[in-house]
């Protein structure tokens, strides 16, 4: 049983996990409303996912927050990084042409990819070795309740949604009485993302508060002790002069990167696929998600009960073959039916529960020094976002405008989450019931 402490510390870190799907999501539940008032292309849309959280602004994020984790500490980053999510959010908010709405998202990206390698260390440096896999498991349940309450926003604030008056009252109090409808329309995503402003300043608030990790302090004496020097350079002189290192990254990218190429797409696209591939309106597109990300939660909730007593690798498999079978009704039903795109949503939500993200989270943290663990986890997040970035951009081309495309999208999507499954069936490892210092001296040693 975690102690009081620890559940609370990783409630408080698990609040970054809802940011980053929450901005994610924010901006992919309003992206046609957004697109009507200025005028977007989709390879408009493309860039946004390109720069965003989903993609490029979280990997350029990451590869800067795992290393400021490790040189200066977990707290480090708790302390100011939200800031900078804050001012995303806030430019975002004010958008009134492409160029500003370009910019919020990118600040917004990199801060959401500062906290996520921080933010899985620090779950697993400060959790018992029985709950480990539990903490994670917390931690990406947050990851589900953020698009769920955004997508509920999102839909009561939509033009045909219940709160709609209230947003136009605000519209108009802001705009003035002449505004044009697509620029009224638009205030219901503002609004959302301003809820994501008021949840970041909440958990910057608990964040800052936290007591550093134990394992860093205890790292950063023994390297001040021996004099060893803990810049960047020297920390990715150390990172890829150790074989072992070098194949954990090779491992942990591949399962994570074939995976995130296609839950990516997913996590930007997917509203907008549903009223243009499944001619669906956009309440309906966001009633769809907003249940699938419901059954991620009560998925992932589930597993947290059982991951640490169960065989990593039976779960990992069960997930993948979830996410497969959703793509094969793609290739097979078709989603212009309700039958394939519920079943397609089911699916992919119980997969969402199990996901490869659950499993990369637990491994990249287990499988790394300390001295080097939040720094490598944010050169494999700069990795992965980064060519899911360019990916995002290909994609566009490959669905076409009105998702003529999705079929062979699909084909492409069932190729690598095959290449998922088996590198991770081959590389799975058995750090169950291990607690992170002997994982790291069965791996690397006594020095490490």
């Amino acid at each position: 049983m975690a102690t009081k402490s620890s559940l609370k510390s990783t409630i408080a870190v698990s609040l970054t996990n809802y940011l980053d799907a929450g901005a994610i999501v924010a901006g992919a539940s309003g992206l046609t409303l957004w697109q009507n008032y200025l005028g977007l292309s989709e390879v408009h849309l493309g860039w946004l996912n390109f720069i965003s959280a989903n993609c490029l602004g979280a990997a350029l994020g990451a590869i800067i927050g795992g290393f400021l984790a490790d040189k200066y500490g977990r707290k480090f980053i708790y302390t100011y990084n939200l800031l900078v999510y804050m001012l995303g959010v806030l430019l975002i908010m004010c958008s009134v042409n492409f160029p500003m709405l370009l910019a919020g998202f990118l600040i917004t990206g990199i801060s959401v990819g500062v906290g996520v390698p921080a933010s899985w260390t620090y779950i697993s440096e400060s959790s018992e070795i029985n709950n480990r896999g539990r903490n994670i498991c917390i931690s990406q349940m947050s990851w589900g309740v953020g698009p769920m309450i955004i997508l509920l926003l999102g839909m009561l604030f939509a033009p045909e949604g219940y709160l709609f008056e209230w947003v136009k009252n605000i519209g108009y109090a802001i705009g003035g009485a002449g505004l044009e409808d697509v620029a009224v329309n638009v205030f219901s995503s503002r609004l959302v993302f301003f809820s994501l402003f008021i949840v970041a300043f909440i958990a910057w608030n608990l964040q800052r508060k936290l007591d550093e990790s134990n394992e860093w302090k205890v790292s950063k004496e023994a390297a001040k002790a021996s004099g060893e020097d803990t810049g960047l350079i020297h920390a990715f002189k150390v990172l890829f002069s150790n074989k072992i290192a070098i194949k954990t990254v090779c491992f942990l990218a591949g399962i994570y990167l074939t995976w995130n190429l296609v839950a990516s797409v997913m996590g930007f696209f997917q509203p907008h696929i549903y009223e243009t591939a499944g001619g669906v309106s956009n309440e309906q597109a966001n009633w769809m998600n907003f249940i699938q990300w419901a059954i991620i939660v009560g998925t992932t909730f589930v597993i947290a009960k059982i991951i640490d007593k169960t065989n990593h690798k039976l779960l990992y498999i069960l997930g993948l073959l979830f996410a497969l079978s959703a793509w094969a009704i793609i290739v097979t039903v078709g989603v212009n039916g309700p039958a394939g795109l519920w079943s397609f949503a089911i699916l992919w939500g119980i997969e969402g529960g199990i996901s490869v993200q659950i499993f990369y989270a637990l491994w990249g943290t287990e499988l790394f020094p300390a001295k080097f663990r939040a720094g490598a986890q944010g050169l494999m997040f700069f990795i992965v976002r980064g060519l899911s970035a360019v990916w995002g951009l290909v994609f566009t081309y490959i669905y076409g405008e009105n998702g003529e495309g999705f079929t062979i999208a699909a084909y492409c999507m069932i190729v690598l989450l095959l290449i998922s499954l088996v590198v991770g069936v081959i590389g799975c490892p058995k750090t169950r019931g291990k607690s992170l210092d002997q994982i790291t001296k069965e791996r690397y040693g006594e020095n490490y």
